[in-house]
């Protein structure tokens, strides 16, 4: 496959329209056409369905996964030119980062301060998802470094341990019932409409927690992203199981937060794979990471 074929191909996939993609691309549309032709005799798939009343096109399964697959590839081939075109002496170049949701971000944050100040040209890229979501982009060298929390399995993984901790607790409206209660026990979780993070190794923690009881609760929605749940608990649709210091629970929020009991903290690692090849910038940023943790 042609880098340019799939950038063709995304162009379309995204246009959902073969004339408005060739405009884009500043080619004609018979050569679009027969590149896309193309490109399906070599995979031996059919990737798009036509239709012939409004000429739009959708995707069939086969292209839904290429469009998944050419935007990694497309990423990693941005990703890789970037640090081979970076100036020989001057440290320049972008690194990116994958990671939960944690106020632990704050400590990369001051890492990253200090060596903006001295590398101006050095650029970082955050991308937000769970365990698994920055686990496939680092494996697939999408990133160059994940966060990633316990339980989650870092032993494939190079690794430095961040010196704080996210405590588990429930995130409910003011006036909930539970808000009276300084902790929340195991107890408490029976029969409410509970919303939680759609991670399986997170279901797992909670389930020790709960000494295997964790299919009586009443799981009402997940959620990927805490900002979103809370948007949910807001409206009273439930309450939310997630770590502290991510969603604001000041006065005007609406919204509290009470501990686990017992305590159920999640210890935060940055990772990154064994026997990577780093980019001189790369190098820069693990080497401050070890200074400031280790």
């Amino acid at each position: 496959m042609d880098i340019r074929v799939l950038r063709y191909f995304l162009a379309v996939a995204r246009e959902e329209n073969i004339s408005n993609a060739a405009k884009i691309l500043h080619v004609t549309q018979p050569t679009l056409s027969r590149q896309l032709m193309d490109l399906e005799s070599e995979l031996g798939v059919k990737l798009f369905l036509r239709s012939s009343g409004n000429r739009s096109i959708t995707l069939t399964e086969e292209g839904m996964l290429l469009r998944k697959r050419a935007e990694e590839i497309l990423d990693l081939v941005e990703k890789t030119e970037s640090e081979l075109v970076a100036p020989g002496e001057s440290i320049s170049g972008d690194i990116y980062i994958g990671s939960g949701e944690t106020h632990v971000i704050s400590l990369l944050s001051k890492v990253i301060k200090g060596i903006r100040d001295e590398h101006p040209d050095m650029h970082f890229h955050f991308f937000s998802g769970n365990a698994d979501n920055v686990t496939e982009r680092l494996d697939n060298g999408l990133i160059d470094f994940g966060v990633l929390a316990e339980p989650s399995n870092i032993s494939k993984y190079d690794s430095i341990s961040l010196p704080e901790t996210d405590t588990w607790g429930l995130l409910m409206r003011k006036e909930h019932p539970l808000a009276k209660k300084n902790y929340i026990e195991a107890s408490d979780l029976h029969g409410i409409p509970l919303i939680s993070s759609s991670q399986r190794l997170t279901n797992n923690a909670f389930s020790k927690w709960l000494k295997d009881d964790y299919e009586k609760l009443n799981i009402v929605g997940t959620y990927t992203l805490l900002y979103n749940a809370s948007l949910l608990v807001k409206d009273n649709i439930g309450c939310a199981l997630c770590l502290d210091k991510i969603v604001s629970t000041s006065e005007d929020s609406g919204l509290c937060f009470r501990p686990l009991k017992p305590q159920l903290e999640a210890r935060w690692h940055i990772v990154w794979k064994k026997y990577q090849i780093f980019s001189k910038s790369t190098e820069v940023f693990l080497k401050r990471l070890q200074e400031e943790f280790r």
